[in-house]
């Protein structure tokens, strides 16, 4: 993939950091709450439009027992039939009657209907049976007539009518359209209320953290984009929260990431002319072998050896470009004399008051890669050095001691000193590159660099100690895993 082709994602990013309003959270939230302010209408509609119906014919039985009651006093037989028929008319009924004492009596009549659809007894019906009416009515209703009967008000007469449905079903359909109007304008006032309360509550956090985001992935390095929390107690203010760390975390991160690019490219750059400055200094110190002078014949072979170092180190840098490490070439070596090879390079003067101590046993033995154990003993002693050169006083005991044993498998290697200790920022950070250094202007690589080779040994480097006066860090290498071949070679040589 090219660099170009990075690129496209946080261009589409920058092109809409907008999400379409038909897609976003709000107007969803809207429409979900008009849907289920609505089906909670739907709800309350159906018992609603029940009780409505019965309500309807209760009114009507009401008016028919008055008129009954009248008719009862005056005698039906005085009333003109265009009278009887007006009764009927204002109430809407085909037939009234009355039952007293399990007699029943039609007390006025226009025609008897040939059929009866539906019998309501309207002190005795249930709110299933009431709702299922209703239905009925709404539907298919408008031609069919219903036996309304019941007791009206504290009378112990039973009062019927024969109604038809029609102005019964006209009825029921106006309330139903106001009752859909009521509930759609309720639905509409109540999402606004609750879409105001939520996105103010909720979205527009929602919104400011995307865009936040968004904004920051355009530019991680500007430190203006990252979000600023609200004071807020709830979930939302945590999660802003955590994320203004986090994007504090990325921000610091990418700047120590753009600070080891520039590095590694100037350290390529130093080390394309140092390789040719040390192939020159190799030629002579080769040159400086064949000196017949004692103190040149001493020091010329530490000083090849220090320059092929260097030369190779430089020649790794330049054919990965960067500080990529090659794995270990194991090999039995002896401790003791790679302690050596360490104190010759350190020079140390005896103005400087530091003494250097070789503990190791002569006879040890480990199982590592000699020149990347020797970068790592040679990184420690020098941040002791380093430490210990530090203070002033000539009272000060100055001492590097390099110890080790072997417990079965295992090389355990201690590398003490007498310095002040590592500060906390130092411990904290104790294997992290430009952050974990102990002294001012320091880079914290020397650390970084044989935690890397003794964890590429399958070993462990960590700090057993660090107090004033003493400072101990502990390498534990353990031998590479045998062979069977080699294992049965060397069981056939002990036989």
């Amino acid at each position: 993939m090219t660099a170009t082709d990075d690129q496209h994602p946080a261009e589409e990013r920058s092109a809409q950091p907008d999400v379409p309003l038909t897609r976003g959270l709000s107007a969803k939230l809207l429409i979900l709450t008009v849907l289920f302010v609505m089906l909670a209408e739907v709800l309350i509609f159906m018992p609603s439009v029940a009780n409505f119906r019965l309500n309807w014919l209760e009114d009507r039985l009401s008016s028919a027992a008055t008129a009954s009651l009248i008719l009862a006093q005056n005698g039906n037989e005085s009333l003109p039939r265009g009278a009887q028929n007006d009764v009927l008319m204002a109430i809407g009924a085909k037939a009234i009657a009355v039952r007293d004492d399990g007699v029943s009596r039609i007390i006025v009549v226009t025609e008897m209907p040939p059929r009866v659809d539906h019998h309501i007894d309207l002190q005795n019906v249930s709110a299933l049976d009431a709702m299922k009416g209703a239905i009925m009515t709404l539907f298919v209703g408008g031609n069919e007539m219903i036996r309304a009967f019941g007791v009206v008000g504290e009378s112990d007469k039973v009062f019927e009518i024969v109604i038809p449905d029609t102005d019964l079903r006209s009825a029921m359909l106006i309330y139903a359209r106001n009752v859909a109007l009521l509930s759609l304008l309720i639905s509409l006032i109540t999402a606004g209320l609750v879409f105001w309360a939520i996105n103010r509550i909720m979205i527009r956090p929602v919104k400011e953290m995307t865009r936040s985001m968004l904004a920051f992935a355009e530019a991680p390095d500007d430190a203006s984009r990252i979000i600023r929390p609200e004071p807020r107690g709830d979930e939302l203010g945590v999660a802003e929260r955590e994320l203004a760390a986090m994007q504090s975390r990325l921000h610091k991160t990418f700047g120590e990431q753009k600070h080891l690019a520039d590095l590694g490219l100037a350290v390529s750059k130093i080390n394309h002319d140092m390789r040719n400055i040390l192939a020159s200094a190799q030629l002579m110190s080769d040159r400086l072998t064949s000196v017949s002078d004692p103190a040149i014949q001493r020091y010329a072979p530490k000083l090849v050896r220090t320059i092929d170092r260097a030369v190779g180190y430089t020649e790794s840098v330049l054919a990965y470009g960067k500080a990529q490490e090659a794995p270990p070439s194991r090999r039995k070596i002896k401790l003791h004399m790679l302690v050596e090879d360490v104190h010759g390079l350190l020079e140390l003067q005896p103005m400087s008051g530091i003494e250097f101590e070789n503990e190791v046993p002569p006879d040890l033995v480990v199982d590592a890669d000699a020149e990347q154990l020797f970068r790592v003993l040679t990184n420690l002693a020098r941040n002791a050095i380093q430490a210990m050169s530090a203070d002033s006083d000539e009272a000060l005991v100055r001492r590097i001691c390099i110890s080790a044993s072997r417990d079965g498998s295992v090389s355990r290697i201690l590398v003490a000193d007498t310095g002040p200790g590592l500060p906390k920022k130092a411990r904290d950070n104790l294997f992290s590159a430009f952050r974990g250094s102990a002294r001012s202007g320091g880079t914290g690589l020397g650390l970084a660099i044989a935690h890397e080779l003794v964890r590429a040994h399958g070993g462990q480097l960590q700090l057993l100690e660090s107090t004033g006066g003493r400072t101990v860090f502990e390498i534990t290498i353990p031998d590479q895993p045998a062979r069977l071949d080699e294992a049965r070679d060397a069981l056939r040589r002990q036989a």
